[in-house]
């Protein structure tokens, strides 16, 4: 799934929005961001564009994980 984000800045208030679209609909997502950016560039108010996407069907759970003993990541040193 992705999903769209922008802020719409006003003189009073900034208003949030987001749409989604479904995990099959990237070029339409893109498409609907490139939208937003030609408002923003004729002038309107529209900031913060982006987009995040979230598969539906992952494995594991989203942000760090905890590893177990046999873990043995080092940083290699020049």
């Amino acid at each position: 799934m992705y999903m769209v984000y922008w802020t719409v800045v006003g003189v009073e208030a900034n208003e949030a929005h987001s749409m989604p679209f479904d995990t099959s609909e990237m070029v339409p997502a893109m498409q609907f961001m490139e939208e937003l950016r030609k408002r923003q560039r004729a002038g309107e108010g529209v900031r913060f564009i982006t987009m995040c996407s979230e598969h539906p069907d992952a494995v594991g759970h989203p942000g760090v994980d905890v590893t177990g003993p046999e873990y043995d990541w080092k940083k290699r040193r020049r």
